[in-house]
């Protein structure tokens, strides 16, 4: 049994194919979305996406964030930004972070707003890092 999965990022659609389930990193913890999955909406955190076909992973893509509409047969993934974890660079990852950090620094704690915004900017590029210098 499949359920119809498909990943959109602001610049073009990353994936739509059938999958048995994904893994995704919801804010409130790692979930998976099967077919028959009960009807709802999930904030994502910055992590690894993983589908699997055939009782394996086949693909893992990491996304910096974004809101994943389940239903029972399909799951649409509307992500920050999403790029297969082959494709991470650690320079780059780090680089990201180094200027994350940056902004952490200088945000006006005291506008909860932009303080929010820098700190999941903060925790989903801490994320790429982790995953970029995993082994693969």
């Amino acid at each position: 049994m499949a359920i119809q999965l498909e990943i959109v990022s602001p610049a073009r659609l990353v994936l739509s194919r059938h999958v048995d389930m994904v893994v995704m990193p919801g804010y409130e913890g790692d979930l998976a979305a099967m077919e028959n999955h009960a009807p709802m909406i999930v904030l994502l955190r910055g992590g690894v996406i993983a589908l699997h076909e055939g009782g394996a992973v086949t693909d893992r893509l990491f996304v910096g964030g974004g809101f994943a509409e389940i239903t029972p047969e399909r799951c649409t993934i509307l992500a920050d930004d999403a790029v297969p974890v082959s494709e991470l660079s650690a320079e780059t990852a780090s680089a990201r972070l180094a200027d994350a950090e940056r902004a952490w620094t200088d945000v006006d704690k005291a506008d909860i707003n932009a303080r929010d915004a820098v700190l999941d900017r903060l925790q989903s590029t801490r994320a790429a890092v982790a995953v970029a210098n995993t082994p693969r």
